[in-house]
């Protein structure tokens, strides 16, 4: 198979098809980290016309998520906000662009298409998707409820649960279980960085493991 990661520069996803035998490739601005000869550094739009069986896109979901939904407001705003972060009208102008690109990507003219993005806009104002999946369910100690928007494709199958650790019982009793990328509280533990969206965008070895095995031969 023919097969595009688009927005991917780790090449987690892309190594798990090219170790299958398939001609995959990633796609994204930005340089592969791996330093792969099998990456395109340009706009995904640009190479969509290609002849590809599959594709698994990634598009960047700053604006998808609804994490920060304060800044869609007019103000006044509760916290102080941090240079360089839209608000108001031009956050609203940015998700609308960025479900544009999203609705380009599931009308990419290629069989099969996984769309992959954190809850939030997408499915609101798009369309709901076509399964939740979490790391934990994958063979991951983490915990990330994404979805997935599949064309063409069956929902992914879980391959190995991972226990989590319990911090507390609620007043009723039930337990309050957490998963290593997690604080006691629930927040994810990564600080913030300058590179803290790199790293909370990688892909988990996981689901590539699944998507390479489950997905790699449907043709």
């Amino acid at each position: 198979m023919r097969v595009l990661i688009a927005g991917e520069s780790s090449g987690v996803s892309r190594e798990e098809f090219r170790k299958l035998g398939h001609d995959a490739w990633s796609c994204d601005l930005q340089p592969a980290d791996d330093g792969s000869e099998f990456h395109y550094q340009c706009d995904v739009f640009e190479i969509l016309g290609e002849e590809w069986d599959l594709m698994i896109a990634h598009p960047p979901c700053t604006y998808l998520t609804n994490s920060a939904a304060w800044a869609y407001g007019d103000g006044p705003y509760h916290q102080g906000v941090k240079e360089g972060t839209l608000v108001g009208e031009a956050r609203r102008n940015a998700r609308r662009e960025a479900l544009i690109f999203v609705q380009r990507l599931m009308d990419a003219p290629i069989p099969m298409v996984a769309i992959e993005n954190p809850v939030g806009a997408i499915s609101t104002k798009i369309k709901k998707p076509s399964q939740y999946i979490q790391p934990f369910d994958f063979g991951e100690d983490a915990s990330k409820k994404t979805g997935l928007w599949l064309k063409g494709l069956p929902p992914l199958e879980p391959t190995g649960y991972i226990e989590p650790r319990v911090v507390g019982y609620t007043p009723a009793g039930k337990e309050i279980q957490r998963w290593a990328n997690q604080t006691d509280s629930g927040q994810n533990k990564l600080t913030p960085t300058a590179n803290r969206w790199k790293e909370r965008s990688r892909t988990y070895r996981g689901w590539a493991v699944a998507m390479a095995e489950q997905w790699g031969g449907m043709t």
